[in-house]
């Protein structure tokens, strides 16, 4: 066993510490504290394992949260940390000294998620599954859910689902909640999905397990509602338990009304990763037409509903890889928010080769953000903004509003 000083936070949540073996990464361990464990390598690196804090910081959170809350610390104190993870990386990976704008923090630093997924335990109930690992621990409650998501905690607790996980999408301008079980037989759950919603859901599908992510096999509706409206600042927008949208509306609509006030405007815009085109339908006011790239079905078909109940005729949808850009023409401005991995290199050679006047990025990893800004800064972009979003307290990721205007 080593006893250890962690000396900062590092990128997955990590607290880094030093050791006579070398450099160690601690799950759970906060800058300053005094840490107790079992150093031990895996795929190149030393972790830190068996952990005992020996001296917790005095703002150490005391309070219930889930295990994937890998930042336990009263919330303001939350804020810099997080906000030194995007400077650091903006400087040791894009090689770019740039003042950040100060962090804009979660609206709500407890009850904020809108969106989450659980699997259910064996004994009965719902848990969660802990980070790296198939060990299972039981939800009693999540004080990171929206008051939607905790009623729907209670209800399933009681019920013996035959399934392996649920997800569940609600919204806070309704109330109201839409539940996705992944695995068992669609045909068996007919019955209980109806009685769901008479429980009180909106709507019920199933869903294949599947090895390439969450919604990725067969989904089929079983009874009730698909979608369900959300307000993201000065937009409603539909959301679906099936894909992807910001788990944190009141956080994500404040960026958006931020970006919106960012850019030029012009003649032509292309949002890149759209999703159900949230920013290409915000933007549209200010540009002559924005084409929203896409290439999940069901956002599409989303997106495209809301552009008809909104009343938005230049916006386009095209259903297809970002990395088709280049078949897509010239544009003044391109709007990314592309997944953690950052843009693919299909993407970044074609903005150093079509060179919009502007880059809106919206990242939800530093690292990648960082590596992609350094690229284009180095192919003649500057960077104009940038500013750290808090959309998950309590866990170490953090969002990025960036513009980049050709030099």
């Amino acid at each position: 066993m080593r006893i250890c000083t962690v000396e900062k936070l590092v990128p997955r949540g990590f607290g880094l510490a030093r050791t006579k073996e070398g450099a160690v990464l601690v799950r759970g361990g906060l800058p300053g504290e005094v840490v107790r464990g079992r150093p031990v390598r895996r795929k190149g690196a030393l972790f830190l394992e068996e952990v005992e804090v020996v001296t917790p910081r005095p703002d150490r959170y005391q309070g219930p949260l889930p295990p994937t809350a890998d930042l336990p610390l009263l919330y303001q104190a939350q804020l810099p940390l997080k906000e030194s993870l995007v400077q650091d990386a903006l400087e040791r990976i894009a090689k770019l000294s740039f003042p950040l704008a100060p962090i804009r923090p979660s609206p709500r630093a407890l009850g904020y998620r809108t969106a989450s997924q659980y699997a259910r335990h064996p004994l009965g109930g719902l848990a969660y599954r802990l980070p790296e690992s198939h060990a299972l621990v039981r939800v009693e409650e999540d004080p990171l859910v929206a008051e939607p998501l905790a009623w729907a905690l209670r209800v399933l607790s009681t019920w013996p689902l035959p399934v392996e996980e649920v997800a569940l999408r609600g919204s806070l301008l309704e109330g109201r909640v839409l539940l996705g079980l992944i695995g068992g037989s669609p045909e068996a759950l007919k019955r209980p999905a109806k009685a769901l919603v008479r429980e009180g859901f909106a709507g019920v599908v199933w869903a294949e397990p599947s090895e390439k992510g969450r919604f990725r096999g067969r989904v089929r509706p079983l009874y009730g509602e698909r979608t369900l409206l959300e307000r993201f600042g000065p937009l409603t927008a539909s959301v679906s338990v099936e894909s992807f949208s910001q788990v944190n509306p009141l956080a994500a609509g404040e960026l958006l009304e931020e970006a919106q006030g960012l850019v030029q405007g012009g003649g032509r815009a292309l949002e890149l990763y759209a999703g159900s085109g949230l920013l290409s339908l915000l933007l549209a006011p200010r540009y002559g037409e924005v084409v929203a790239v896409e290439i999940s079905k069901e956002a599409v078909r989303r997106g495209e509903a809301d552009r008809k109940r909104l009343g938005v005729e230049n916006v386009r949808f095209h259903r297809g890889d970002a990395k088709e850009a280049a078949q897509l023409g010239a544009f003044d401005l391109v709007v990314l928010d592309p997944p953690r991995s950052g843009l693919s290199p299909e993407v970044r050679r074609y903005l150093l080769e079509a060179r919009p006047r502007e880059v809106l990025y919206i990242a939800c990893d530093p690292t990648t953000w960082a590596r992609d800004v350094g690229e284009l800064s180095r192919g003649g972009y500057e960077l104009a903004f940038a500013r750290p979003y808090d959309f998950f307290p309590f866990t170490h990721h953090v969002e990025v509003l960036s513009l980049l205007r050709l030099g």
